[in-house]
């Protein structure tokens, strides 16, 4: 496989990002941060005193091995975190005012799930996805009835969510067997189209309890902060699993998720107003659902096939190019009566953009498998080989403005027959 590009750059003094990590050193999976290729362990400069001044800060819950008590905690505990580190750093603007014992390179630190994860949704929130989705399935590319009044979405496995790096395996199922045309026939064994999906996820921060309401432009304090995530798809079960019900196994076999949370606090700068589309405009959408600013954010992301010797760009897509909001993703989930709980992943569905070289997965990147996608080391692929690196990667703003999230990857294996 081609080497790991340097990350560096996405972790600025500006990112500051909170993870779940563990080394030598500090063989306990706890509570960090990243500048550049430096990893930070926070309970240590908790106490050294760094964060005197951050009120609320609960005593030890940076020694924990989620983020989810700290999470919990109101935003402006992780405000005061971060300025406090921010702070030290462009004293020097080095790590010199931080205790030598805290840092470690990131080549010699393992990352862990930044959170227990107790509920998992996946919405569709791309106009241009789910246009191009039922143009190549179903030969229909009009949007599905409910998709301008509502975010729609499904409920995932929250216990299939795993940490970037973590291996996929091909997962078995039942499918259609096309090879006669005249006549499918469904079998059960390996999936033949192993595809991944490109999206953007909200991890909620303060829990909102049953029942309550929400409204989408109060949804930012329940967000603690976003990943990259890569919702992997097995597409011929899932296209025989999900009519009419929604999908299940062709989702589960697994979703990864990058393992720095970027927080709201980190986005303000690259916070921009979300484009009018007119397509969907003349639909009524409830009370709850509205947001007079329109915020998103200016998120480019972007995927690649990586092989044993060649990596390519399947697409790049935008954050901003979504028709629904994470925060109308946040208002919407809880509008039936259901809580927010901290932990809980929210993602965007795939974010894709107009116009070939923009999108999030293969299915629409090879038309469904009829025009497969040729790598740089001159092979094709209508879906995904065992043996395929997945690797996305997001930078927020401009390429030099210093917040990304570094990569979410994940190898494809093959399927363990029963």
């Amino acid at each position: 496989m081609t080497s790991t590009p340097d990350y560096a750059g996405h972790f600025s003094d500006r990112n500051i990002p909170f993870g779940i990590a563990s080394s030598a050193t500090h063989p306990s999976p706890q509570a960090a941060t990243r500048i550049g290729n430096s990893v930070i362990f926070l309970n240590d400069l908790a106490k050294d005193g760094l964060f005197a001044s951050a009120a609320g800060l609960t005593n030890g819950v940076l020694a924990e091995s989620t983020l989810n008590s700290f999470a919990a905690l109101p935003q402006s505990v992780h405000t005061a975190v971060r300025a406090a580190v921010g702070d030290a750093y462009r004293k020097q603007n080095d790590l010199s005012h931080f205790p030598t014992a805290s840092i470690v390179d990131i080549a010699d630190v393992t990352m862990h799930m930044p959170v227990h994860v107790g509920d998992f949704s996946d919405f569709s929130c791309s106009l241009e996805h789910v246009k191009n989705a039922g143009r190549i399935i179903i030969n229909n590319g009009a949007p599905p009835p409910a998709f301008f009044n509502l975010p729609i979405a499904y409920q995932g496995r929250a216990s299939s969510v795993v940490i970037s790096g973590t291996p996929i395996e091909r997962p078995m199922g039942q499918f259609r067997d096309r090879s006669n045309l005249e006549k499918p026939t469904i079998v059960y064994g390996a999936s033949r189209q192993m595809d991944y999906e490109m999206e953007f996820a909200a991890i909620v921060g303060k829990p909102l309890p049953m029942r309550k309401r929400l409204r989408a432009a109060d949804a930012d304090e329940h967000i603690f902060g976003f990943v990259v995530l890569n919702d992997w798809s097995a597409r011929d079960i899932q296209g025989f699993e999900m009519m009419p019900l929604g999908p299940c196994n062709g989702k589960s076999l697994g979703t990864s998720i990058s393992p720095w949370v970027v927080t709201v606090d980190a986005l303000k700068s690259c916070t921009i107003t979300a484009p009018v589309v007119a397509e969907g405009q003349d639909v009524a959408v409830p009370a709850c659902l509205t947001d007079p600013s329109r915020a998103t954010y200016d998120i480019q992301m972007q995927v690649e096939i990586v092989s044993k010797t060649a990596s390519t760009v399947i697409g790049t897509a935008n954050v901003s190019s979504l028709y629904w909001s994470v925060r109308q993703m946040l208002a919407h989930i809880v509008s039936a009566g259901a809580p927010l709980r901290t932990g809980d992943i929210l993602a965007t569905g795939t974010v894709s953009g107009a116009g070939a070289g923009h999108h999030g997965c293969l299915l629409e990147a090879s038309e469904g498998g009829k025009q497969p996608v040729t790598l740089q080391d001159g092979t094709t692929r209508a879906f995904l080989h065992d043996g395929d690196v997945v690797r996305m990667t997001a930078v927020a703003g401009s390429a030099a403005g210093g917040v990304g999230w570094g990569d979410c990857t994940g190898e494809v294996v093959a399927a363990r027959p029963y």
